[in-house]
């Protein structure tokens, strides 16, 4: 674990393991880190169930293991990700994920401006 010497939260450790609202200021301290994916890679790889790794909580961590729960090595999904960024906008990805369904967007009727009322609806 190379990393762990890089990490800001060396100089205070304890502080990463809050409760509450105290876990918003370690995750605070998470937030300009040059090594928080890696330590989050680590505390998903290998199930940390305490404290806040990667400026992720205990709680959000489970969360993304049960939705992901295929995912063998984090470490190396975050690496491709680092190696291959994703150029597409985040609204085109999720759309992706979403099984390929295009989003509902609604069209306005014939005749129409767009936010008026169809003839009888008008009163």
């Amino acid at each position: 674990m190379d990393w762990v010497d890089q990490g800001l939260c060396r100089a205070q450790p304890d502080r990463m393991f809050a409760e509450g609202a105290a876990q918003n200021e370690a995750k605070a301290v998470c937030a300009a880190c040059p090594v928080r994916l890696d330590c989050l890679a680590y505390a998903l790889d290998h199930r940390e169930e305490y404290g806040v790794w990667g400026a992720m909580t205990e709680r959000e961590r489970r969360a993304l293991l049960r939705r992901r729960p295929a995912v063998t090595s984090w470490a190396e999904i975050f690496r491709a990700a680092a190696a291959h960024p994703d150029p597409a906008p985040a609204a085109d990805r999720d759309a992706s994920r979403a099984g390929d369904r295009t989003p509902y967007r609604p069209v306005p009727a014939r005749g129409r401006r767009p936010g008026t009322a169809p003839a009888g609806l008008d009163r």
